[in-house]
């Protein structure tokens, strides 16, 4: 079975097999004379991207940057491990979070709180990020890694503060990691370019994902590469999803903390207004889309909850 997609303009996408499921998270590989690739997902993934380097004749020892969008370990925890096997390889990363990366115990401190007993298994283990190889890139700055390719970096919080996405002139496309949220490519054979807000703890904000939304749909690219996974072309669609979305999770999660509820029943009000979204459009309840969706929703029912009292 191939561990590699290729998606033309020079990009491959090697399935990370985040929390054992395929599909899930993956690491985008650019062909340009500064070899290159965007998020390394957790360390348990790092043996799929060592694979799917294999497939595309690639040694470890010619990667120069691994590109991460932000630091959540689901993106980022892999790349002190990654490290080890790439010599000349160094992490590019948002001002904000490169001291997590060189010291990640205030990182795994949040994805245990989150995560509890399944910690181990999903994210170690977690390696610090020498420091002096690492590099930031603020608002506006770039890097070129070809002769005719400057990748261009833009903050774009909502979903994280030291969340980044990177411009690609080549494909003209953007890496958004979680910015624009999830996209849901199961659903692309039944005919639907869907995706949903991320909205996990603990720097959920919905006005900042909505404002750095309209700043990607203003660079008009033809493509958004997702961390949660693969490329949309029908970049409109996209966009109008989000501005669908984030308003819908946000009120089912103030209504029902208004009413007395809880995170679990907000998990499962917001499960439920998706559902019936998706029978609508003939989905059936059986679709594997509806299991990666309650994982996803869970954690975003956590993400609101906390963006709710932080306000209050």
């Amino acid at each position: 079975m191939n561990k590699t997609m290729e998606l033309g303009h020079r990009i491959h996408l090697i399935d990370g097999h985040d929390l054992g499921v395929p599909g899930r998270t993956g690491t985008y590989v650019l062909h340009e004379e500064q070899l290159t690739i965007v998020e390394t997902s957790a360390s348990p993934s790092v043996p799929y991207i060592l694979d799917g380097f294999k497939e595309l004749g690639i040694d470890p020892a010619d990667l120069k940057y691994i590109i991460v969008t932000h630091i959540h370990l689901d993106h980022a925890g892999g790349a002190g491990l990654l490290l080890q096997s790439c010599p000349q390889a160094k992490v590019v990363v948002h001002p904000k979070g490169a001291r997590h990366l060189a010291q990640p115990s205030r990182l795994i401190e949040g994805a245990k709180a989150v995560y509890g007993d399944q910690f181990d298994t999903l994210f170690h283990p977690i390696i610090p990020v020498p420091e002096d190889r690492l590099i930031t890139k603020a608002d506006g700055e770039t890097l070129e890694i070809g002769p005719n390719c400057k990748l261009r970096f833009l903050d774009t919080p909502g979903h994280a503060n030291h969340h980044f996405s990177i411009y690609d002139p080549v494909s003209n496309g953007i890496f958004t990691g979680d910015t624009l949220g999830v996209y849901y490519h199961q659903l692309e054979a039944a005919g639907m370019s869907f995706c949903l807000p991320s909205t996990s703890p603990n720097q959920f904000d919905p006005e900042s994902m909505l404002n750095s939304m309209e700043r990607i749909r203003n660079l008009d690219v033809d493509r958004i590469f997702f961390g949660h996974f693969s490329v949309a072309e029908r970049t409109s669609d996209i966009y109008n999803q989000v501005e669908k979305w984030v308003p819908i999770f946000v009120n089912v999660a103030e209504e029902t903390l208004n009413q007395g509820g809880n995170e679990s029943e907000v998990y499962r009000r917001l499960y439920q207004v998706v559902q019936d979204y998706l029978l609508e459009r003939q989905i059936p309840t059986d679709h594997p889309v509806y299991d990666i969706l309650k994982l996803d929703l869970e954690v975003g029912a956590m993400g609101l909850v906390h963006y709710l009292k932080k306000r209050k």
